[in-house]
């Protein structure tokens, strides 16, 4: 089954000097680790960069920035192949943002 596993942060540690290097390595030692599950995934620009887009009464309404106010952002996610839950929930512990922020680990939902 597919697992998206979402990483939240405060960005707020990154707006100055970006990612330290040794966490920078802990990534990619990550995605080499786990090559045969990862499928996709990246990591995104922070919050003042985004725009929100909804739809009322037909007409599209775009705002500036993200949908809420919190205190970590979405900042980036990886797409994995896992046979359970429990695994998805182990490969996001190993995650570096999992000890500053969460991972929010969601089945994908497939339609036919």
């Amino acid at each position: 089954m597919q697992y998206a596993l979402l990483i939240y942060e405060d960005e707020k540690r990154f707006a100055t000097s970006g990612y330290p290097e040794d966490e920078l390595n802990e990534y990619f030692a990550f995605g080499k680790k786990h090559a045969g599950a990862i499928q996709g995934g990246n990591a995104l620009q922070p919050t003042h960069t985004a725009k929100t887009v909804r739809v009322r009464n037909g007409q599209a309404l775009t705002t500036d920035g993200p949908f809420t106010e919190t205190k970590e952002q979405l900042g980036g996610f990886y797409l994995l192949e896992a046979k359970s839950a429990e695994e998805a929930a182990s490969l996001a512990a190993e995650i570096p943002a999992a000890r500053f922020g969460c991972v929010e680990v969601r089945p994908i939902q497939k339609f036919s």
